[in-house]
C-alpha cells in the first residue's frame, strides 16, 4: 500500500485528483437531484390522478432538475453562480443565506465532500479505465439513493432500475462479473428480498421491505453477480440489526425515528464492489 502511494505514476495522481474535483461538482448536482426528484415524482403523480378524474392539473409550472433556479426556501433569494461553488461558497457565506442570513444545512457541503472522496477513491482503487469510471457512476447513484431514502423512504425506479441496466450492459464484456452471473444475480437479488418480505407479511401482516429494496439488491446482483449477494445481505443485515436495536432502545426513551433499510443496503453494496472478492477469499481460506 505504502509503495503504491510513494511510487505511483503522475498520471495516477492526476486521474485521482481530477475525479475528486469532478466529484465536488457532481456532489453539488446530486444535492439538487436529492431535493427535487421526489418532488418531481409527487407532482407527476398528482397530475396523473387529476387527469384520470377529469380534474384540472394541480401543477402546471415547469419543475425539473434545471428549472426553476435554486433559491433560499426562507426568503426566496436566488442563488447565484458564485454562491454555488461546492464547499467554498458555504464556507465563505458562513453557512448562511446571503439574503436573509437563515442557516444553510451543513448536509449540502458534506454530500459534496463525500461524493468527491468516494469518486477519487473509486479511481484510486479501480484505475481510470472503464471499471474505475463505472464505479464512480455507481457511487454517484448510491449517494443519491441513500439520501432520498433517508428523506422520503423512497428508492426511485429511475435510479434503481437504471443502476441495474448499467450493470448488465457493463457485464456484457465482463467488467465486474460474467453476463450469466449478472443476469442470475439480478433475478436472485430481487427474489431474495421479495421472498423474505412475503414471509414477513405472513407473520406480521405488513411489509418488512419496500419494493425499492428488491430492485436495489437486483441492481447489485447485475453489477457483481449472484455470488456477491450473500456478502451484501450479510453486511446490510448486521448494520440494520444494530440500528434496529438502537431504535428500540431510543423509542423506550421517547425518541421515535424511522431509518429505512436502503442506506444500509447501499453501504453493503459499496463494500462488496470494492472488497467483496477479498472478503470471500478470506472466508474460504478460513473454511
Amino acid at each position: 500500500m505504502l509503495e503504491l502511494l510513494l511510487f505511483a505514476a503522475p498520471g495516477f495522481w492526476l486521474s485521482t485528483l481530477f475525479f475528486g474535483l469532478l466529484g465536488l461538482l457532481i456532489g453539488s448536482f446530486l444535492n439538487v437531484v436529492i431535493h427535487r426528484l421526489p418532488k418531481m415524482m409527487q407532482r407527476f403523480e398528482d397530475n396523473y390522478f387529476a387527469e384520470t378524474r377529469d380534474q384540472p392539473k394541480p401543477h402546471t409550472d415547469s419543475y425539473n432538475l434545471v428549472v426553476p433556479r435554486s433559491a433560499c426556501p426562507h426568503c426566496g433569494h436566488k442563488i447565484s453562480a458564485l454562491e454555488n461553488i461546492p464547499v467554498v461558497s458555504y464556507l465563505v457565506l458562513g453557512g448562511k443565506c446571503k439574503g436573509c442570513k437563515a442557516r444553510i444545512s451543513p448536509r449540502y457541503p458534506l454530500i459534496e465532500l463525500f461524493t468527491a472522496l468516494l469518486s477519487a477513491g473509486m479511481v484510486w482503487h479501480f484505475g481510470s479505465g472503464v471499471n474505475g469510471m463505472a464505479a464512480v457512476v455507481f457511487v454517484w447513484i448510491l449517494i443519491t439513493l441513500t439520501f432520498i431514502d433517508i428523506d422520503t423512504q423512497l428508492l426511485p425506479d429511475d435510479l434503481t432500475l437504471g443502476l441495474m441496466w448499467i450493470g448488465l450492459l457493463l457485464n456484457i464484456n465482463g467488467y465486474f462479473a460474467t453476463l450469466k452471473d449478472a443476469v442470475i444475480g439480478a433475478a436472485a437479488g430481487y427474489l431474495a428480498l421479495w421472498i423474505v418480505n412475503e414471509i414477513y407479511k405472513l407473520l406480521r401482516k405488513r411489509d418488512g421491505f419496500g419494493g425499492g429494496d428488491f430492485k436495489l439488491l437486483a441492481a447489485f446482483g447485475a453489477w457483481m453477480g449472484w455470488s456477491m449477494l450473500p456478502v451484501i445481505i450479510l453486511f446490510s443485515s448486521f448494520v440494520g440489526a444494530f440500528i434496529g436495536i438502537t431504535q428500540m432502545i431510543l423509542s423506550k426513551l421517547g425518541w421515535e425515528s424511522q431509518i429505512p433499510f436502503g442506506p444500509y443496503l447501499a453501504g453493503a453494496g459499496l463494500i462488496a464492489l470494492v472488497w467483496g472478492h477479498q472478503i470471500i477469499d478470506y472466508y474460504l481460506g478460513i473454511m
